[in-house]
């Protein structure tokens, strides 16, 4: 048998037999694992299902930073089966449409040619994928509300598209979304639908503005005890409208930017317009509809965990004389007890937002004499701050669904400490996500490494920079004179090493900086230990100094809140 030419060999290749054909021909097949894959700008789309609806807040620091540095973090991407182009796995359409903006502006490849790692679509696909960019963007960029509770809606549609039709109660909707990675709490999800469904239509502009869970739990209150005001009231009555079409007219006239919409202004046109169709009188009505929202609110706030360390203690007995009147909520049968004690004109609706916002006064658990003093002993130095502005941290950080630290709650079962200063210190590893960035990392820790210097009467030599850490030493030559203490000498070479600082300083040895730092950190038979509230700030001084590390080399990508 002859033997085949390479021509002889493509021919048969080339014969009908080997042709490819079919809807699969036009493409290889996916990878059956994660794989790092090349591809540009024309193959690869949004999630179309993606929560995120209104523009990222941090879009334009984003965009300065792909700009300049390049995509530090590539999205992950995958594919359904059957289609042609890949799309973003979990997060990252905001990454997606600043490197369009960028390759239309520059023409630059590296903004259209990007190395992604490929995921396979999985079993589940499009329940992994919603609930992978509900986490993804909570982590990131953070969403609002309406967001957050369309794209629980959207999870609750294909969750039942799974089970065949079959409706999800809101407990196994959450227990579901917990199970996939994205846990929501029963009571949020009911609040969420009643935003969808009562709020979204009358007052879009300000739900997409980011109208905070707070200020929507207080609007499903309020309808709420509205609505079964008026249907004891309307009972048997003919009327020109029914509540629901009342509530959305009064409502929509409200739509405008959050920091301009009023809760008490939505509350006196719903009750005037309410008293119009029912006749009745303004005041009379306002508390009947306060005591049923107070008695709502009672009703579907989430009880507060049991902390055996931390003792209820009775409210302080009123005085027995001029005892005053009971109020018309209590006279309906609201508790008594310290909202008697409220001067007349505030209402028990003012009375509960109150006291959920951390605003009441005298309600509030004294922790008893012994507690007191345990503890007092676990503060360093008191941090000064008030309760509105713990409120006001409270209430931001649920909003952000992030838990703000409380020393007041976890003292009697850790060892907190609290440290004052421009920064005060309730935790030394939490970080805020609004400290979460550089900028706002560096101005921190030049700081804490200002006040470290100011116990050694050196704080002169500490100047705040743009790069490195954020501070560096600029140590002079009166460093290098015997009459300097060693104290301060130590201080001084040991910012001046967490500095980075490759430049050597006058006077400041850091070979010697190893006999020195046992003494000054640990103390022993000297004077040159730190104080404990100086050793507490050089905790948190390393504590955010690692985390901005971490942020410039990408070893955290970009810090929570800032892509998506």
């Amino acid at each position: 048998m002859a033997e085949l030419t390479p021509q002889d060999m493509a021919a048969k290749l080339m014969a009908s037999g080997f042709e490819r054909s079919g809807p699969t021909a036009a493409t290889l097949s996916d990878p059956i694992a994660d794989t790092p894959t090349v591809v540009t700008l024309d193959q690869l789309r949004p999630y179309d299902h993606d929560p995120r609806v209104t523009r990222n807040p941090s879009y334009e620091e984003i965009k300065a930073s792909i700009r300049e540095r390049g995509l530090d973090a590539p999205p992950a991407i995958t594919r359904r089966p059957g289609e042609a182009h890949y799309i973003i796995r979990n997060g990252g359409n905001t990454r997606l449409a600043i490197l369009r903006e960028l390759w239309s502006e520059t023409k630059e490849e590296r903004f259209f040619r990007i190395v992604c790692l490929f995921r396979p679509w999985p079993q589940r696909g499009e329940i992994v994928a919603l609930t992978g960019h509900l986490a993804e963007n909570e982590l990131r960029g953070g969403l609002t509300f309406i967001e957050r509770a369309l794209g629980i809606e959207k999870a609750r549609d294909l969750y039942e598209q799974e089970s065949g039709g079959q409706a999800l109660s809101q407990s196994e909707l959450a227990r579901r979304l917990t199970a996939d990675g994205y846990p929501v709490q029963q009571s949020h999800i009911s609040r969420m639908q009643d935003a969808v469904r009562y709020l979204l239509p009358a007052i879009p502009t300000v739900l997409y503005g980011g109208l905070g869970r707070h200020q929507v739990e207080r609007l499903a209150v309020l309808r709420k005890a509205c609505e079964r005001t008026w249907e004891r009231r309307a009972l048997g009555r003919h009327l020109a409208v029914d509540f629901a079409t009342l509530f959305q007219d009064v409502l929509s006239q409200f739509d405008t930017q959050p920091d301009d919409f009023s809760f008490q202004r939505v509350q006196d046109e719903l009750v005037g317009q309410m008293v119009e169709f029912l006749k009745a009188d303004y005041d009379t009505l306002s508390l009947e509809i306060d005591d049923s929202e107070s008695r709502q609110r009672a009703l579907t706030r989430e009880p507060a965990p049991a902390s055996p360390a931390a003792p209820i203690v009775p409210a302080t007995p009123r005085p027995a004389s001029s005892p005053p009147a009971a109020t018309p909520a209590q006279q309906a049968g609201a508790p008594a007890g310290p909202v008697a004690e409220l001067p007349p004109t505030q209402t028990a609706t003012a009375l509960a937002l109150g006291n959920e916002q951390g605003e009441g006064e005298g309600v509030a658990p004294v922790p008893a004499d012994r507690d007191v003093e345990r503890l007092q002993g676990h503060i360093v130095s008191p941090a000064l701050t008030t309760e509105r502005l713990q409120s006001i941290q409270r209430l931001v950080a649920d909003q952000m669904g992030d838990k703000l630290p409380d020393f007041q709650t976890d003292a009697l079962r850790a060892i907190p400490v609290q440290v004052g200063g421009l920064y005060p210190i309730s935790d030394v590893w939490y970080i805020e996500p609004g400290l979460d960035g550089p900028d706002r990392l560096r101005v921190h820790i030049a700081q804490f490494a200002h006040e470290i210097a100011e116990e050694a009467a050196v704080a002169e030599h500490i100047e705040p920079s743009e790069s490195g850490i954020g501070f560096i030493c600029a140590a002079t030559a009166v460093c290098q004179t015997k009459d300097f203490p060693a104290f301060a000498r130590a201080v001084l070479t040991l910012l001046h090493a967490l500095s980075a600082a490759r430049v050597p300083a006058p006077g400041l040895d850091r070979e010697r900086l190893a006999n020195d730092l046992a003494p000054l950190l640990r103390g022993g038979g000297t004077s040159m230990r730190l104080s404990d509230a100086g050793l507490v700030k050089l905790f948190r001084l390393l504590r955010l100094a690692r985390r901005l590390l971490d942020l410039e080399t990408g070893v955290a990508s970009v810090a929570p809140g800032r892509e998506s």
